[in-house]
């Protein structure tokens, strides 16, 4: 039974595999701007791993009007996704045009 979910605007599409969810967001849907720094990054579990990776939680909450929960639950997301992605597979798919 699938149990990733895309959940990018509505889209209700599910994977088996982590790997899968994290490709078809990446090639699938538009690319979006970070409301902190004006990167532009994956929609997705890449533009989650930015927003964290790269700025604090302040910044986050006062760049997105985000409230606590909804941080702890991109957080949340984030360890998921890592904890059971094999990331070099997703990276040499996406750079190799395997995806």
């Amino acid at each position: 039974m699938p149990r990733w979910e895309c959940d990018i605007e509505g889209d209700e599409r599910q994977f088996d595999r982590v790997e899968e969810l994290i490709i078809h967001q990446s090639v699938e849907h538009d690319r979006i701007e970070c409301k902190v720094c004006g990167a532009v990054v994956p929609d997705g579990y890449f533009a989650i791993k930015h927003a964290f990776d790269e700025h604090s939680r302040a910044e986050y909450v006062r760049a997105y009007d985000a409230s606590a929960a909804e941080v702890r639950r991109r957080e949340q997301i984030k360890e998921s996704v890592e904890a059971a992605a094999n990331m070099s597979e997703v990276i040499d798919r996406l750079e190799g045009g395997e995806a």
